[in-house]
């Protein structure tokens, strides 16, 4: 047993510093010793096994599938309770990470992870970027014609698929049958707020989703939510009949993105030219443009469109295949900027997001939180601009009017918390957080009152280095300097949008930006360099790695 013992803390300590390889060696000499001396082994220690070669698996699955070398906060304990048969509920900003919670759960479980979304052209995003890195996965909803719908149907009940998303509205009609008779092994539910009537996007279809646990009997439910207040946590557990659920709660503090906000009028910058001079100085990056009205959104695309600037127009009264075909440009970096109301963005999963502009207030903080987070997904700088005035406060009170009475109160009352936060004088980020129910320190770099710094007089934004990576035998930094990684940056970019082209994805599916500087900056030369970096997994690998190698040997 003394062996044992020895074994079992080698493969506790490989665990928790990433050897996996050493892990996976050490598990099979533990089953050596276990086939020789059965009795020796107690229950109790049996169990710490399965665990930490529970651990094993989970990390190697992260960075064989997704590419990563370690988990973002939060992460790994909710796949494990999840694992382990329990409902989840986990409340994170946008940007970090809460797709992987279900996604890596779904290679391991087995059977089929059934995902719930609102959202049909991010479902294609996600099934797309999935199939890409080697999950197998596909998507039900509206946009499928009977064939193609009965097709994927089909290959559901032969087991080809890992994951299906659908939209709650699909629940309520034949698709909850179907799903009735599947080998489901999860639920998530994404934007698990919008079931929560003190939620900031209350949508009723979501209520049907109150007796998913009587539908699908001891099925783990998981809960996703990049908005919710505790009271808006606890009643969204409530609503899905959440067990005891696991509850992980996620800083709001990323220091990735520099929050602004700047009031409008009174001696202020004309909106207009400030935002042409912000996007002018950021050229060939993409961003998000939020306006209240249709006919802003029109004006603000024809204005920088006019100024040789790539921008296009989104907004609810467009023709469905003129959004679509603004989205599919945004995705495959045709366009760079995107000028829109709200609805725009929740159904993106673009990972190269530089900035986002609000050119007029939002409604709420939490709405403002989760159009923030669309940028710098991949964790690199990136600049949130807010500009306000307590004009916006009474143009966004009239959409209130005819609303229930308490409703309208509400809203309105969430509206004057914008306006609050925008117009304080304190560190952004720490108010931010502060709306949460979070407490941080002053952000002391990543707002504009606590650096001091002026978003209309800053030069063009460097991007930051990556940290250098640690598994596998990692080339050292190149000696080359800024200047000319950016041109290596540069360079494999335009490869990474030929490779999306000729494979019908968003470049950033192919690889992120920040897996593209890490490729500028360290410029690996062998499979097993390029595999040291985060983002790049062993599909991904297969797939385009000869090429990004070939591009780097030339540099």
């Amino acid at each position: 047993m003394r062996d044992a013992n020895r074994l079992k803390e080698q493969l506790r300590d490989a665990v928790a510093f990433g050897r996996l390889i050493e892990a996976e060696e050490t598990l099979a000499a533990l089953r050596e010793e276990y086939r020789a001396n059965q009795t020796a082994f107690t229950p109790g220690f049996i169990k710490d096994i399965k665990q930490l070669g529970q651990q094993a698996g989970i990390k190697r699955t992260l960075k064989d599938v997704f590419g990563y070398d370690c988990f973002r906060p939060g992460q790994e304990e909710v796949i494990r309770a999840v694992l382990a048969g329990n409902d989840a509920l986990a409340v994170m900003p946008t940007g970090s990470g809460k797709s992987l919670l279900y996604q890596l759960s779904a290679k391991i479980l087995g059977g089929i992870t059934l995902v719930i979304s609102p959202l049909i052209s991010l479902q294609k995003d996600q099934v797309d970027a999935l199939n890409e890195g080697g999950l197998r996965a596909t998507f039900l909803n509206s946009s499928l014609d009977y064939e193609a719908r009965a097709q994927r149907i089909r290959g559901l009940y032969r087991g080809d698929f890992e994951l299906v998303y659908a939209a709650p509205e699909g629940l309520e009609q034949s698709l909850g049958q179907l799903m009735e008779n599947l080998d489901i092994r999860l639920i998530a539910v994404d934007e698990a707020h919008c079931i929560s009537h003190w939620g900031h996007d209350f949508r009723p279809s979501y209520r049907n989703l109150a007796h998913l646990k009587d539908r699908f009997g001891s099925v783990p439910v998981l809960g996703l939510t990049a908005t919710a207040t505790p009271a808006v946590a606890r009643d969204i557990a409530e609503q899905l009949g959440m067990i005891s659920p696991f509850v992980y709660r996620g800083s709001f503090f990323r220091p990735n993105l520099r929050l602004y906000s700047i009031k409008k009028g009174g001696g202020g910058p004309n909106v207009r030219d400030a935002i042409l001079s912000i996007v002018s100085a950021r050229k060939n990056q993409s961003g998000i443009i939020y306006c209240l009205s249709r006919k802003t959104v029109e004006a603000t695309a024809g204005f920088l469109k006019e100024r040789g600037i790539r921008a296009a127009p989104y907004h609810a009264g467009m023709a469905p295949g003129d959004r679509e075909a603004t989205q599919e440009a945004f995705r495959r970096d045709d366009v760079d900027v995107v000028t829109a109301t709200i609805a725009f963005g929740m159904g993106i999963d673009k990972s190269n997001v530089r900035y986002v502009i609000h050119r007029d207030m939002p409604k709420s903080v939490e709405g403002y939180s989760q159009e923030i987070g669309r940028a710098g997904r991949d964790g690199e700088m990136s600049d949130c601009v807010l500009f306000y005035s307590w004009a916006d406060v009474l143009a966004l009170e009239r959409f209130t009017d005819g609303l229930e009475t308490s409703l309208a109160q509400t809203q309105q009352g969430q509206i004057r918390q914008m306006y609050s936060f925008a117009d304080s004088a304190s560190c952004r980020h720490q108010a931010l957080a502060r709306h949460f129910n979070e407490k941080i320190e002053p952000c002391k770099t990543s707002c504009d009152y606590c650096s001091g710094l002026d978003v209309m007089s800053e030069a063009p934004v460097k991007k930051a280095r990556q940290t250098p990576p640690v598994k596998y035998t990692a080339p050292q930094a190149s000696d080359a300097g800024q200047e000319d990684a950016e041109y290596a940056f540069g360079e494999i970019k335009k490869l990474r949008k030929q490779i999306a082209d000729q494979n019908k994805v968003p470049a950033y599916v192919v690889f992120s930006d920040a897996t593209l500087r890490a490729m500028a900056q360290y410029r690996p030369q062998t499979e097993e360099q390029m595999l040291a970096l985060s983002g790049v997994g062993l599909k991904k690998m297969e797939k385009y790695g000869q090429a990004f190698l070939q591009a780097l040997r030339t540099m």
